[in-house]
């Protein structure tokens, strides 16, 4: 018996409103797969802009491989510190065992403002050496302290590049490793030696004050050596913070609003 037109009318409604269903949830399932997949590209590039800008922290502008080498493995780097047996340090680095077992205490001025430090032979003496050597030589004098960061648990004023633009000196790299922090905490007032990504023997004229409690990653060849400390006059680098960064990339990592000259460094 054939369908009344009245059936055949409400049998197609009920098909096109099951069709629109379908369609609808068809719909709602690929926004959700798009919207994840937008998320996951957020936060993937949170997590390499933070890989990048804390392993390459003290060693100048990220490069384009240092950059692809954080991207690629978006993970914490090993703590370990295993320098290189072939490296060695070149004839203008002072040896260690001119300052080992010994406790050095002087002056850092910073646009006219003291900070009393000390710097430790006893735990850092490669270090202590070369930063003793520089002081005497008046290298510091004039230099600038050219980055600042001012994140939440990452709170440091780097200083000491020979061109005040944050790279290095090829010439004048040494190692190894010293007094790193096994859990890669850098209490406020730390002194810390800068140096190049992944290089154990990277270390060279920059120094990096931590003016609040600082967490850095280790990378490959370890964490930071850890010169000496402020014993004083901590409350002028937290007055540079507090001023700001200079607009750019970065709301918590650049050069320091209020331009930072360390007038002298002395060391006795």
């Amino acid at each position: 018996m054939p369908a009344s037109p009245r059936s055949a009318r409400e049998t197609k409604r009920r098909i096109q409103q099951m069709e629109a269903k379908r369609d609808l949830r068809r719909d709602q399932e690929k926004r959700r797969k798009r919207d994840n997949l937008v998320a996951a590209g957020a936060g993937t590039a949170a997590v390499v802009l933070a890989v990048v800008l804390q392993l390459t922290a003290f060693a100048g502008n990220p490069t384009e491989d240092e950059y692809a080498t954080a991207q690629a493995g978006l993970t914490e780097p090993s703590a370990s510190a295993t320098p290189s047996a072939a490296a060695t340090n070149g004839p203008n680095i002072p040896a260690a065992d001119t300052a080992a077992g010994k406790t050095f205490t002087g002056q850092l001025l910073l646009n006219g403002s003291p900070l009393g430090v000390e710097v430790d032979g006893t735990k850092a003496p490669q270090a202590a050496a070369v930063f003793k050597s520089l002081s005497d030589e008046g290298y510091f004098n004039g230099k600038t302290c050219h980055r600042l960061t001012t994140a939440d648990q990452f709170g440091v004023l780097q200083c000491g590049s020979p061109n005040g633009d944050g790279q290095g000196d090829p010439n004048y790299t040494w190692g190894p490793l010293e007094n790193t922090p096994a859990d890669n905490m850098y209490p406020a007032g730390t002194i810390a030696v800068a140096r190049t990504g992944n290089n154990a023997y990277g270390n060279g004229t920059q120094f990096f004050i931590v003016y609040k409690d600082t967490a850095i990653p280790a990378d490959s060849a370890g964490g930071y050596t850890v010169v000496g400390k402020v014993t004083s006059g901590l409350d002028v680098v937290a007055n540079i913070a507090a001023a700001g960064i200079t607009p750019g990339a970065s709301d918590t990592d650049g050069a320091p609003k209020q331009p930072v000259t360390i007038d002298s460094f002395s060391l006795k």
